[in-house]
């Protein structure tokens, strides 16, 4: 039985931003993007360095790549759908462009910058298939450059359609994946997955299991998920709760003091004065709020 869970940051990063299994990586990129001439190599840009790692328990693991054209990646895991996300990942895949142009290069040389960002939780709650595309084009769908580009994978939708299963479908696989294999028995797992690349990537997750300074690091990461998301989930809703009980909007600034000074705690910062906090604007900590949630997601490994 597998008690790895692939959507881990860790055990994801393990898998799809390792070195030594590059394959699984191009064979994932191929299967989200369906190009007209796949992607043959790729190399990773931020490999797990671990003496680094090991000293900073705060990193968010995600998977920066470029491919033999020289297209860039950013691959991450999310649990928790903020409000910002959409805005956030924009701001990575840009971020991606404006790397390239201080390295010297022209507008006319730019590669495209490809964020995929594979949800735990449900974003567009209007929309059934689990793989949104987004792209820069206008009303009628004529497109203003490829340059600039997002995917979404949303588990819990593919989990409503467990039926969709196909063998032909490689990014239907990928999903079960990452949906099902937690508690799958391996070879199992490996008949109804049907390629050698799974074989692979489930032997990945064994050897965490099986490894102790990398089990190790698994749990680690797990709580430290699961920390996170009880507590900002708890602070903010201590705020929303106290703000219809008073029927004022303390306790809404009360809940986002609290989440403040808890993501101010993660970072290593300096806690502001609960006073000094209440004294500002809804708007003014709203502000300062996704300011800290994006410098805590935007950690590197």
């Amino acid at each position: 039985m597998i008690d790895i869970d692939p959507t881990v940051d860790f055990a994801c990063k393990m898998v799809l931003g390792n070195p030594a299994h590059s394959g699984l990586t191009v064979d994932f990129l191929n299967s989200v993007l369906c190009l007209p001439s796949p992607i043959v190599t790729v190399e990773h840009l931020n490999p797990i360095v671990w003496p680094e790692f090991e000293s900073d328990k705060l990193s968010v693991l995600d998977i920066l790549a470029m491919d033999d054209q020289g297209c860039r990646y950013n691959i991450e895991v999310q649990s928790r759908i903020e409000d910002s996300l959409p805005e956030r990942l924009t701001c990575y895949a840009a971020t991606q462009l404006l790397d390239q142009i201080s390295k010297g290069q022209g507008y006319s040389q730019l590669q495209p910058s490809i964020g995929i960002c594979i949800l735990k939780g449900n974003l567009f709650a209007d929309f059934t298939d689990y793989h949104q595309q987004f792209r820069l084009r206008n009303m009628a769908g004529l497109e203003l450059t490829s340059c600039l580009e997002i995917h979404t994978l949303e588990l819990y939708k593919f989990q409503r359609a467990q039926d969709r299963i196909r063998s032909s479908d490689q990014l239907d696989h990928w999903m079960d994946f990452f949906c099902n294999t937690k508690g799958a028995d391996a070879e199992s797992l490996k008949q109804r997955l049907g390629s050698p690349i799974f074989d692979e990537a489930i032997g990945i997750l064994e050897m965490i299991s099986q490894t102790p300074e990398q089990r190790r690091q698994y749990e680690a990461r797990l709580k430290f998920e699961r920390d996170q998301i009880t507590s900002l989930q708890a602070a903010e809703s201590r705020g929303r709760a106290e703000g219809v009980a008073e029927g004022k909007a303390e306790g809404k600034a009360e809940g986002k003091a609290e989440t403040i000074q808890l993501l101010q705690k993660c970072l290593g910062l300096p806690q502001l004065d609960t006073t000094i906090l209440m004294s500002m604007t809804l708007e003014e900590l709203d502000h300062i709020k996704v300011g800290l949630a994006e410098k805590l997601q935007t950690r590197r490994a």
